[in-house]
Order: C-alpha cells, then structure tokens, then sequence
C-alpha cells in the first residue's frame, strides 16, 4: 500500500490482510475524529466562553441529561463493536483450518529456522505455496522471540519451554519480509529473513530438492539412536507405554488425571518424564532435558504423530494449542521448564 508512490504499509498477501487492514483503519479514523473534534470544540468553547472582562462571572450549569447520556452511550457503543470486530478477527486468525499444511519454527539468537514435514529445512527463508492454508507450530531454543510477517498481518511469539502457533494463506507470488518483533538481546535487529510465495507446481518442485528423509522419518532415526523403540513397543509389553494411535487420544495417568496426548505433553514428556506418569507403569524414563535440540524434539513429535495415521491430517489444531484451549484435565496447553 502506497501513497504517491511512497510505501506506507506492506503488501496485502494474505486472505484476512484486508480484514485486519478495515479493522485498524476504521479505529484509527474513530480515533482521529473525537480526536480532532475535542481539539475544534476547545477552540470554539475557549473563544465563545472566554472572560471579556476582569469581574465576570461565569453563569451556572445545571446539566444536560441526553447530552451526557449521548457522549455515554455512543462512544460506549463504538468501542463495543471495536471490541466485537477485533474479537472475531482475533479468533479467526487463531484458529487454523484443518487442512492446513503444517510447518515447525524454531526462533534462536539470531536466526529462525523452519522444517517442512516433507524434510525441506531453511535458515531465515521460508518458502510457501499460494492458495493453501500454512499453519507454523513456533518454539524458542533461548529467549522469548516473535514471528512476524507484516504482509501477512500476523505474528506469535515464540516462548521457551512451550509450542505456540499461527497461520496464514498467502495469495500473492512475492518474497515479503519476516522479522522477529520481540527484543531478544544485541543482535535483535539481525532477526529478519524472507518468505518466498510461490504456485503450487514451483513449490513442489522445490520440495523435491529434500535431503535426509522426511521429518517423521528424521524422527524415527533419532527414537532409534536413543533406544526409545526398546521401551516403547507396539504391543504394549515394553517398559513404557505404546506410542501407537496414541496422538490426540486421551491418556490416564497414575493419579487418575488425564491427558490429551498433543504437542505440548509429548514435549513434556520427553524432556520432564517424571511430570505425567502413565497408568500401569514405572517412572523409569530418564529426562531428556537439555540433551535434544528443539529440531530433534519436533522431528520425534512429528514421527510420533506418524504412529497415528487416524488421529488427524498434518496441520490440524491439536488440542486447540494455538487458543489456548484446556486439556480434560482444565490445564491449558502449556508445557513448564526452559529449552537449553
């Protein structure tokens, strides 16, 4: 967007940029006309209404009942239908559709990295398909950081210790800007990358260029080389519990809580496994805190969620994580402890 040919705001790229565009205009345009309607009316009142002489006194005000009840009631109603709007926009832009292709970002100082589920991995570069639904699952190796495409008018932050989530629909071939929007130490302004929009052929086409498997297949030689397949047999009969059809599936614990099993209690689990013992058996599992990066953490979720081919397509909300949803249990989808 452009005003004599000078850039004022990114490109509108995405299929709610324009929803967000209405929304900020509208209050923007609300707030510059009480704005500059209280400026006028305090010039008008303080010419109309001024002393003229020394021993004036100014006459009495008893009020004005549907004066005070029109300067009540309709900025009471304005900021109701801000607050609707921005509710329902806000709900939009956190609930991704089902059939969302799901990709993972971790944010570390300086740098964001992406995965592909299809094994594509990029530092600082993100390449997406038109017309099709993105949603990113965000984590933080360090510190707090936020993912930010302003042509795509969203953003997250990315919390140690938790997964958080967005999405878009990019409608428009380009390359846009992405920057982290959060103050994350002396190289914060370094903190930027591209997204590359392309059609859906040149996309594929691209990700054919993968090396190394995929990332549930990544997963899998990384739940090999911990010997976690010698404790979580199929069958069941192991020393820890089937991963089996276990993704978003309800899980009973020793003290007869229970869990969904989505992102966040994968991740607690691997790395805290003394937090949620499973029904039927031993906390024998060590911690794994600090001993797996954040890659590795999301490529075993992700071949963990290949173990459960039914439970969902890729990129569908798990457990509303992105809304902040409760588990059955009423804890939100929150997983404590800091990512070294």
């Amino acid at each position: 967007m452009s005003v004599f040919g000078i850039p004022i705001f990114p490109e509108q790229a995405s299929s709610f940029a324009k929803d967000v565009d209405a929304l900020y205009f509208f209050i923007v345009a609300v707030s510059a006309f009480f704005a500059l309607l209280v400026a006028v009316l305090v010039v008008v009142f303080g010419v109309k209404f001024r002393r003229k002489h020394a021993g004036e006194v100014g006459a009495r005000i008893e009020g004005n009942l549907p004066m005070e009840l029109a300067w009540s009631v309709i900025p009471a109603v304005i900021a109701m239908v801000m607050f609707g709007w921005g509710a329902s926009l806000f709900y939009h832009l956190r609930r991704p559709p089902a059939e969302s292709m799901n990709i993972y970002a971790v944010g570390k100082q300086w740098m964001w990295k992406f995965q592909h589920l299809e094994g594509q991995r990029e530092i600082n570069e993100l390449h997406v398909p038109t017309g099709r639904p993105i949603k990113v699952t965000v984590a933080s190796e360090d510190v707090l950081h936020s993912l930010y495409f302003p042509a795509f008018r969203t953003k997250i932050d990315a919390i140690p210790g938790r997964y958080t989530q967005l999405w878009f629909e990019a409608t428009k071939p380009g390359t846009y800007h992405m920057f982290c929007a959060e103050y994350c130490g002396t190289n914060h302004s370094g903190m930027i990358g591209s997204v590359t929009v392309m059609e859906p052929a040149a996309y594929q086409n691209w990700l054919a260029g993968a090396e190394g498997g995929t990332m549930a297949e990544r997963g899998a030689a990384l739940f090999s080389q911990l010997a976690c397949n010698t404790c979580h047999l199929e069958t069941g009969q192991g020393r820890g519990p089937s991963l089996k059809d276990i993704y978003l599936k309800p899980v009973e614990l020793a003290d007869g809580s229970t869990v969904t099993a989505d992102e966040a209690y994968l991740r607690e689990s691997i790395l805290n496994s003394q937090a949620k013992i499973v029904k039927g058996f031993q906390p024998l599992m060590p911690t794994f805190q600090g001993l797996i990066s954040e890659e590795g953490l999301v490529s075993l979720i992700e071949h963990i969620r290949s173990l459960s081919p039914n439970a969902s397509a890729p990129g569908a909300p798990a457990a509303a994580g992105a809304a902040g949803a409760a588990s059955p249990t009423g804890a939100t989808n929150q997983t404590p402890g800091t990512v070294r």
